[in-house]
């Protein structure tokens, strides 16, 4: 049982951190492999549009667009956040010379990991609360039984829900130290 709550809980959490990480590294490596540092410097370009487009989701659920499905969405913000989330991290590479941008990769990082905890979380919770459900339904209670047995675990279940006011601020910190930083490198490029 700990090893099937292992690989199926808790592996998929890391493997996503872990391919991340292993991805910024692949990119990075190849590019001082190609002599072309250079392209990691333009990459936060598309990394940061690419966050801002995986926002399409936030916009959805808020009601503030009305058009695209709530799931489809959901996929594209995951996807497009972890690539988006990849190239900004190619960009910093490993260079030291900027504290602002290593503040932002520090929180986007926070932030991707808030946003996979709470992922894989909320959809660990869901499935033990619906085999809960199931569970009871083939042992034959009503559904007035159902509600009461399962009041607390449904409860915790919307408290769970909840994780997106902890990820919302960490969102928030994130877009405020990259326009920071955008700003600082806007203000002090070589325009020459």
């Amino acid at each position: 049982m700990k090893a099937r709550l292992f690989s199926r809980e808790v592996l998929p959490l890391y493997l996503a951190l872990g391919a991340l990480a292993a991805a910024t590294l692949l990119c990075d490596a190849g590019l001082h492999l190609l002599d072309a540092v250079w392209i990691g410097r333009w990459l936060g370009i598309p990394g940061t549009l690419m966050i801002l487009g995986s926002l399409g989701y936030s916009l959805r659920k808020r009601k503030m667009i009305r058009h695209g499905r709530p799931v489809t969405l959901l996929r594209l913000h995951e996807y497009m956040a972890w690539a988006g989330s990849l190239l900004l991290l190619v960009h910093a590479g490993i260079h030291f010379n900027a504290i602002l941008g290593w503040l932002a990769i520090g929180a986007m990082l926070v932030n991707v990991g808030s946003g996979l905890t709470g992922k894989f979380l909320l959809d660990r919770s869901r499935r033990w609360l619906e085999d809960a459900r199931q569970k009871m339904r083939q042992q034959g209670l009503s559904p007035e039984q159902l509600a009461d047995r399962t009041y607390w675990d449904s409860l915790t279940f919307d408290a769970v829900k909840q994780w997106r006011s902890v990820h919302f601020p960490i969102t928030l910190a994130f877009a405020v130290l990259a326009l920071a930083h955008i700003a600082a490198a806007l203000l002090f490029w070589g325009w020459n």
